[in-house]
Protein backbone atom coordinates (compact mmCIF):
# COMPACT_ATOMS: atom_id res chain seq x y z
CA UNK A 1 0.00 0.00 0.00
CA UNK A 2 1.20 3.42 -1.04
CA UNK A 3 1.91 6.02 2.24
CA UNK A 4 0.03 9.14 2.43
CA UNK A 5 0.43 11.60 -0.27
CA UNK A 6 -0.20 15.44 1.09
CA UNK A 7 -3.31 16.20 -0.36
CA UNK A 8 -5.28 12.75 0.17
CA UNK A 9 -3.86 13.44 4.24
CA UNK A 10 -5.58 16.78 3.92
CA UNK A 11 -8.82 15.66 2.56
CA UNK A 12 -9.10 12.89 5.10
CA UNK A 13 -7.98 14.88 7.48
CA UNK A 14 -11.03 17.53 6.34
CA UNK A 15 -13.54 15.38 5.89
CA UNK A 16 -13.35 13.69 9.21
CA UNK A 17 -13.31 16.87 11.01
CA UNK A 18 -16.10 18.37 8.84
CA UNK A 19 -18.39 15.20 10.11
CA UNK A 20 -17.40 16.10 13.97
CA UNK A 21 -18.25 19.25 13.57
CA UNK A 22 -21.48 18.58 11.99
CA UNK A 23 -22.12 16.33 15.13
CA UNK A 24 -20.76 19.24 18.12
CA UNK A 25 -23.10 21.88 16.10
CA UNK A 26 -26.28 19.98 16.03
CA UNK A 27 -26.54 19.95 11.83
CA UNK A 28 -26.82 23.16 11.96
CA UNK A 29 -23.55 23.16 9.54
CA UNK A 30 -25.16 20.11 7.30
CA UNK A 31 -28.35 22.54 6.81
CA UNK A 32 -25.73 25.87 6.22
CA UNK A 33 -23.68 23.47 3.47
CA UNK A 34 -25.23 21.09 2.30
CA UNK A 35 -26.06 21.40 -1.97
CA UNK A 36 -29.66 21.91 -2.71
CA UNK A 37 -28.98 22.67 -6.73
CA UNK A 38 -32.60 24.43 -7.20
CA UNK A 39 -30.89 27.12 -4.28
CA UNK A 40 -27.97 27.55 -5.84
CA UNK A 41 -27.68 31.27 -6.29
CA UNK A 42 -28.79 31.93 -2.98
CA UNK A 43 -26.23 29.60 -1.27
CA UNK A 44 -23.66 29.85 -3.94
CA UNK A 45 -20.84 28.09 -1.68
CA UNK A 46 -22.67 24.65 -1.59
CA UNK A 47 -21.09 22.91 -5.15
CA UNK A 48 -18.59 23.07 -2.74
CA UNK A 49 -18.90 22.90 0.97
CA UNK A 50 -21.25 19.61 0.13
CA UNK A 51 -18.33 17.47 -0.77
CA UNK A 52 -17.26 17.75 3.05
CA UNK A 53 -20.84 16.62 4.53
CA UNK A 54 -21.93 13.08 4.87
CA UNK A 55 -25.21 11.91 6.05
CA UNK A 56 -25.81 10.84 9.89
CA UNK A 57 -23.90 8.35 10.76
CA UNK A 58 -20.33 6.49 10.02
CA UNK A 59 -20.87 4.72 6.81
CA UNK A 60 -21.12 7.23 3.85
CA UNK A 61 -17.93 8.38 5.49
CA UNK A 62 -16.13 5.67 5.95
CA UNK A 63 -16.81 4.58 2.42
CA UNK A 64 -15.92 7.39 0.92
CA UNK A 65 -13.01 7.56 2.96
CA UNK A 66 -11.74 4.40 2.82
CA UNK A 67 -12.04 4.55 -1.31
CA UNK A 68 -10.01 7.64 -0.99
CA UNK A 69 -7.05 5.85 1.47
CA UNK A 70 -6.37 3.03 -0.76
CA UNK A 71 -6.72 4.59 -4.16
CA UNK A 72 -5.81 8.07 -3.64
CA UNK A 73 -2.36 8.33 -3.10
CA UNK A 74 -0.84 5.87 -6.12
CA UNK A 75 -3.40 8.18 -8.34
CA UNK A 76 -1.61 11.49 -6.94
CA UNK A 77 1.65 10.01 -6.88
CA UNK A 78 0.95 9.56 -10.70
CA UNK A 79 -0.75 12.69 -11.82
CA UNK A 80 1.25 14.69 -9.36
CA UNK A 81 -0.17 17.09 -6.55
CA UNK A 82 -1.54 19.78 -8.13
CA UNK A 83 -3.27 17.71 -10.45
CA UNK A 84 -4.49 15.59 -8.34
CA UNK A 85 -6.41 18.08 -6.17
CA UNK A 86 -7.84 19.50 -9.13
CA UNK A 87 -9.32 16.07 -10.41
CA UNK A 88 -10.63 15.85 -6.95
CA UNK A 89 -12.73 19.24 -7.49
CA UNK A 90 -13.81 19.66 -11.19
CA UNK A 91 -15.28 15.41 -9.46
CA UNK A 92 -17.28 17.35 -6.97
CA UNK A 93 -18.29 20.38 -9.41
CA UNK A 94 -19.06 17.96 -11.85
CA UNK A 95 -21.58 15.76 -9.72
CA UNK A 96 -22.84 19.26 -8.61
CA UNK A 97 -23.28 20.26 -12.59
CA UNK A 98 -25.18 16.94 -12.64
CA UNK A 99 -27.38 17.36 -10.02
CA UNK A 100 -28.43 20.57 -11.05
CA UNK A 101 -29.71 19.90 -15.03
CA UNK A 102 -31.25 15.98 -13.42
CA UNK A 103 -32.27 16.15 -9.64
CA UNK A 104 -32.73 20.17 -9.18
CA UNK A 105 -35.17 19.81 -5.97
CA UNK A 106 -32.93 17.04 -4.14
CA UNK A 107 -30.48 17.89 -1.60
CA UNK A 108 -26.85 16.10 -1.90
CA UNK A 109 -24.21 15.50 0.74
CA UNK A 110 -21.00 14.13 0.40
CA UNK A 111 -17.60 13.56 -1.20
CA UNK A 112 -19.21 10.18 -3.61
CA UNK A 113 -18.67 12.52 -6.72
CA UNK A 114 -15.00 13.90 -6.05
CA UNK A 115 -14.63 10.15 -5.29
CA UNK A 116 -15.96 8.51 -8.54
CA UNK A 117 -13.69 10.69 -10.43
CA UNK A 118 -10.52 9.54 -8.31
CA UNK A 119 -11.84 5.48 -8.91
CA UNK A 120 -12.16 6.23 -12.26
CA UNK A 121 -8.30 8.09 -12.69
CA UNK A 122 -7.80 4.58 -10.97
CA UNK A 123 -9.24 2.12 -13.53
CA UNK A 124 -7.69 4.14 -16.14
CA UNK A 125 -4.24 3.92 -15.13
CA UNK A 126 -4.29 0.43 -13.70
CA UNK A 127 -7.09 -1.16 -15.04
CA UNK A 128 -5.73 -4.82 -14.31
CA UNK A 129 -5.44 -4.21 -10.46
CA UNK A 130 -7.18 -6.00 -8.13
CA UNK A 131 -9.95 -4.36 -5.90
CA UNK A 132 -11.03 -6.48 -3.26
CA UNK A 133 -14.80 -5.99 -2.20
CA UNK A 134 -15.81 -6.50 1.03
CA UNK A 135 -11.84 -7.69 1.08
CA UNK A 136 -12.72 -10.87 0.19
CA UNK A 137 -14.09 -10.94 -3.71
CA UNK A 138 -11.02 -9.28 -6.24
CA UNK A 139 -12.37 -7.51 -9.03
CA UNK A 140 -10.23 -6.00 -11.33
CA UNK A 141 -10.08 -2.08 -11.45
CA UNK A 142 -11.72 -1.32 -14.65
CA UNK A 143 -14.25 -3.87 -14.23
CA UNK A 144 -15.22 -2.51 -10.50
CA UNK A 145 -15.98 1.26 -12.00
CA UNK A 146 -17.94 0.08 -14.44
CA UNK A 147 -19.99 -1.93 -12.52
CA UNK A 148 -20.42 1.09 -10.31
CA UNK A 149 -20.99 3.42 -13.06
CA UNK A 150 -24.06 0.75 -14.38
CA UNK A 151 -25.53 0.39 -10.74
CA UNK A 152 -25.94 4.38 -10.89
CA UNK A 153 -27.38 4.49 -14.50
CA UNK A 154 -29.86 1.66 -14.09
CA UNK A 155 -30.32 0.88 -10.79
CA UNK A 156 -31.42 3.99 -9.31
CA UNK A 157 -31.95 4.35 -5.69
CA UNK A 158 -33.81 7.22 -3.45
CA UNK A 159 -31.65 8.58 -0.94
CA UNK A 160 -28.51 7.88 -3.21
CA UNK A 161 -26.71 10.85 -4.99
CA UNK A 162 -27.21 9.36 -8.06
CA UNK A 163 -26.48 11.87 -10.44
CA UNK A 164 -23.26 13.28 -8.82
CA UNK A 165 -21.75 9.93 -9.01
CA UNK A 166 -22.13 10.16 -12.95
CA UNK A 167 -21.21 13.94 -13.37
CA UNK A 168 -18.25 12.93 -10.90
CA UNK A 169 -16.88 10.16 -13.52
CA UNK A 170 -18.04 12.08 -16.48
CA UNK A 171 -15.91 15.47 -15.49
CA UNK A 172 -13.29 13.14 -14.14
CA UNK A 173 -13.25 11.38 -17.62
CA UNK A 174 -12.89 14.77 -19.27
CA UNK A 175 -10.20 16.46 -17.32
CA UNK A 176 -7.77 13.51 -17.59
CA UNK A 177 -8.45 13.03 -21.32
CA UNK A 178 -7.59 16.50 -21.78
CA UNK A 179 -4.59 16.37 -19.31
CA UNK A 180 -3.59 13.71 -21.96
CA UNK A 181 -4.05 15.37 -24.68
CA UNK A 182 -2.30 18.69 -23.50
CA UNK A 183 0.97 16.79 -22.17
CA UNK A 184 0.81 15.23 -25.31
CA UNK A 185 0.75 18.65 -27.78
CA UNK A 186 4.42 19.64 -26.79
CA UNK A 187 5.85 16.39 -28.55
CA UNK A 188 3.26 16.84 -31.28
CA UNK A 189 4.55 20.67 -31.77
CA UNK A 190 7.57 18.97 -32.35
CA UNK A 191 7.18 16.56 -34.75
CA UNK A 192 5.22 18.68 -36.49
CA UNK A 193 7.98 21.28 -36.85
CA UNK A 194 10.75 18.40 -37.34
CA UNK A 195 8.29 17.49 -40.28
CA UNK A 196 8.21 21.25 -41.60
CA UNK A 197 11.91 21.87 -41.11
CA UNK A 198 14.14 21.64 -44.50
CA UNK A 199 16.63 19.15 -44.23
CA UNK A 200 19.36 21.57 -45.03
CA UNK A 201 19.04 22.56 -41.52
CA UNK A 202 19.94 18.96 -39.94
CA UNK A 203 23.01 17.20 -39.83
CA UNK A 204 23.30 14.25 -42.15
CA UNK A 205 22.99 11.89 -39.91
CA UNK A 206 19.61 13.31 -38.60
CA UNK A 207 18.17 13.90 -42.45
CA UNK A 208 18.98 10.09 -43.26
CA UNK A 209 17.08 8.97 -40.44
CA UNK A 210 14.30 11.42 -40.97
CA UNK A 211 13.58 10.15 -44.34
CA UNK A 212 14.15 6.68 -43.40
CA UNK A 213 11.34 6.55 -41.44
CA UNK A 214 9.18 7.71 -44.43
CA UNK A 215 6.13 5.06 -44.61
CA UNK A 216 6.72 3.84 -47.87
CA UNK A 217 3.71 1.44 -48.28
CA UNK A 218 1.46 4.53 -47.90
CA UNK A 219 3.10 6.14 -51.55
CA UNK A 220 2.31 5.87 -54.95
CA UNK A 221 3.85 3.01 -56.46
CA UNK A 222 5.95 5.90 -58.66
CA UNK A 223 7.12 7.93 -55.18
CA UNK A 224 8.17 4.96 -53.66
CA UNK A 225 10.06 3.70 -56.10
CA UNK A 226 11.61 7.27 -56.48
CA UNK A 227 12.25 7.00 -52.12
CA UNK A 228 13.92 3.81 -52.38
CA UNK A 229 16.42 4.51 -55.07
CA UNK A 230 17.29 8.10 -53.49
CA UNK A 231 17.89 6.34 -50.01
CA UNK A 232 19.93 3.95 -51.40
CA UNK A 233 21.52 6.36 -53.32
CA UNK A 234 22.35 8.37 -49.99
CA UNK A 235 23.70 5.51 -48.14
CA UNK A 236 25.78 4.81 -50.96
CA UNK A 237 27.65 8.37 -51.42
CA UNK A 238 26.38 10.54 -48.35
CA UNK A 239 23.73 12.68 -48.37
CA UNK A 240 25.78 15.58 -49.65
CA UNK A 241 25.78 13.19 -52.52
CA UNK A 242 22.00 14.43 -53.58
CA UNK A 243 21.12 17.29 -55.40
CA UNK A 244 18.95 19.83 -53.94
CA UNK A 245 15.57 18.70 -56.13
CA UNK A 246 16.34 14.82 -54.65
CA UNK A 247 16.76 16.46 -51.42
CA UNK A 248 13.46 18.29 -51.58
CA UNK A 249 11.64 15.73 -52.87
CA UNK A 250 12.43 13.39 -50.10
CA UNK A 251 11.44 16.24 -47.82
CA UNK A 252 7.91 16.48 -49.80
CA UNK A 253 7.66 12.66 -49.05
CA UNK A 254 8.43 13.12 -45.62
CA UNK A 255 5.67 15.56 -44.45
CA UNK A 256 3.23 13.13 -46.07
CA UNK A 257 4.29 10.07 -43.88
Amino acid sequence: MYPLTPWVKRLLIANVAVHALVKATGQLLYLWGALVPAEVLMRPWTPVTYMFLHAPGLSHLLLNMLSLYFMGPRLEERLGSRDFIVLYFIGGLGGAAFSFFFAPQDAVVGASAAIFAVLLGFAMYWPRERIYIWGILPVEAWLFVAGLIALNLFAVQPGVATYAHLGGAAFGFVFLKGREWRRGAPRRDFQRKVQETSSASLSDRSALQRWEAIDTSALHELNRGEVEALLSKARAVGVRGLTNDERAFLDRMTTRH
